[in-house]
């Protein structure tokens, strides 16, 4: 009995082991794919190349414009812009600012300078450090350190202001004598050479002929500068010209005033007003700029004839200039025999004006969009 016990047990135990035997492997796992490796990091967008623009004041209008297109059109081509003005014509305070764009790392420096010859200091620091120069409208004397030279062709924007006086007094044919005051800008401003060169190219054979009479005799350009292109200057010069030669409504007539520029025009046209001009006897009085105030008094029949300078154009000119210097590429220039500063001949653009007169002011100004008719109101 008790051996068939045994036996019972042993069975029962081997029977056990069966039923419990080890589980079968699992199924083997597919190995999880390897993580994707993290994307590098996108590289920072290289800063933009810096360009100093350095304009001589802002109570100027055209200034305010020049440095408004050209900021404009300058980041719309991708550059950074430092942009500054000269305080009110202040030499002191552009070098300073010109100091430091070239210290904050502009790669092109565009100068309208107050004086033309105040800068060669300062400039020479920007040669030491291969940063091109590009004059702006005036060029900057005595620095060899000016790499371009921008404008309109100023000796042809005189020949337009003498010419239109000599074609509306029709001087050719007209018997004459005709009193005429001339009038132009700030001696250290080297374009004033050329705007009152190119209009006493036109005139000054009538005032040699007796045709044309300055009554004050004042005819040089050193007499006729007025300092800052000041319109404040220039209408104390015409006061006291009508004080001492007696021009009136009334008196010794003035038939024509030579004016370089619509801020020296605007003084001489409150000066003639006060004495009591009107529309229907002022005389021929030119300009240039197409100011606002002057376009105004040329719609109230006050100022004859602004040269029309578009500084979109002029400054789309120069974004072309800096982007060449910059991508290292020829620089677009029409003249290399002009303009000598004292150093050598500057290569320059020149772009081309035109004159704006009470006829044609709608279609130059307002059809181009560089006023709206509002401005004008």
């Amino acid at each position: 009995m008790k051996k068939l016990f045994a036996l019972l047990l042993v069975l029962a135990m081997v029977l056990t082991a069966a039923a419990c035997g080890s589980a079968p492997a699992a199924e083997p796992t597919t190995p999880a794919a390897p993580a994707e490796p993290a994307a590098p990091a996108a590289p920072a967008a290289p800063a933009a190349v810096k360009v100093g623009v350095s304009m001589p004041t802002q109570s100027l209008q055209r200034w305010n414009q020049d440095g408004a297109n050209m900021k404009q059109q300058l980041e719309a081509a991708g550059y950074e812009v430092d942009l500054q003005f000269g305080g009110d014509n202040d030499i002191p305070t552009q070098v300073a600012q010109i100091e430091n764009m070239i210290t904050g790392g502009c790669k092109v420096l565009v100068i309208a300078a107050i004086d033309g010859s105040s800068l060669t200091e300062v400039l020479k620091t920007a040669k030491e450090q291969s940063i091109p120069v590009i004059a702006y409208d005036r060029l900057i004397m005595n620095s060899d350190a000016v790499s371009y030279y921008a404008t309109f062709d100023n000796y042809k924007v005189g020949t337009f202001q003498g010419g239109f006086i000599r074609d509306t007094l029709d001087l050719d044919n007209a018997a004459g004598p005709f009193n005429i005051e001339l009038f132009t800008g700030s001696s250290d401003d080297n374009n004033v050479n050329f705007f009152f060169g190119g209009a006493m190219s036109i005139l000054q054979p009538y005032i040699d002929s007796g045709k044309l009479v300055v009554k004050s005799g004042q005819v040089t350009l050193a007499q006729c500068a007025t300092p800052n292109w000041s319109t404040e200057e220039s209408q104390k010069r015409m006061e006291n010209l009508i004080s001492a030669q007696g021009y009136g409504p009334d008196g010794t007539k003035l038939d024509a005033v030579l004016s370089s520029n619509d801020s020296v025009a605007n003084g001489i046209t409150n000066a003639l007003v006060a004495a009591g001009y009107t529309k229907d006897n002022f005389p021929l009085l030119t300009g240039q700029d197409c100011d606002k105030p002057a376009v105004k008094n040329m719609i109230a029949g006050i100022q004859s004839m602004s040269v029309f300078k578009d500084t979109r154009t002029l400054a789309g000119q120069v974004v072309k200039m800096v982007d060449s210097i910059l991508k290292g590429s020829d620089v677009e220039v029409n003249d290399t025999t002009t303009y000598d500063n004292g150093t050598g001949f500057i290569p320059s653009f020149l772009c081309d004006p035109v004159f704006a007169t009470v006829d044609n002011y709608k279609e130059l100004l307002i059809d181009s969009g560089y006023y709206a008719e509002g401005d004008l109101a």
